[in-house]
């Protein structure tokens, strides 16, 4: 059982900075992809990245250049680091863990809220 813990959100300025952190607990998997999604109210859930266990870096076109994801393997982190944040980036952020293997197993986090006002 994987599970997921996410922190750093908060209230930011326009053009502010906020790093979300996720700790993952229980990764049995070799092959996995770790990210992160957001949920404004009213919408749906969307992909903001995500990093496979390779490496492989994937980002919504929304975010590029504004936001990066990485990882800690010892810490057993994922971060997000949000720059230049818009008041569209308001949402609950979610991290999702997808553990693969013949089937995949995918595991969320509870969310953190990170509002940016105008």
């Amino acid at each position: 059982q994987v599970l997921l813990a996410e922190s750093g959100g908060g209230l930011v300025q326009a053009g502010g900075s906020l790093r979300l952190s996720c700790v993952v607990s229980g990764n049995n998997y070799r092959d996995y992809i770790m990210g992160w999604y957001r949920q404004a109210p009213g919408k749906q859930r969307d992909l903001v990245a995500d990093m496979s266990s390779g490496g492989r870096r994937n980002y919504a076109d929304s975010v590029k250049g504004r936001f990066t994801i990485s990882r800690d393997n010892v810490k057993n982190t994922v971060y997000l680091q949000m720059n230049s944040l818009k008041p569209e980036d308001t949402a609950v952020y979610y991290c999702n863990f997808v553990g693969l293997r013949r089937y995949s197993d995918t595991y969320w986090g509870l969310g953190t809220q990170v509002t940016v006002s105008s």
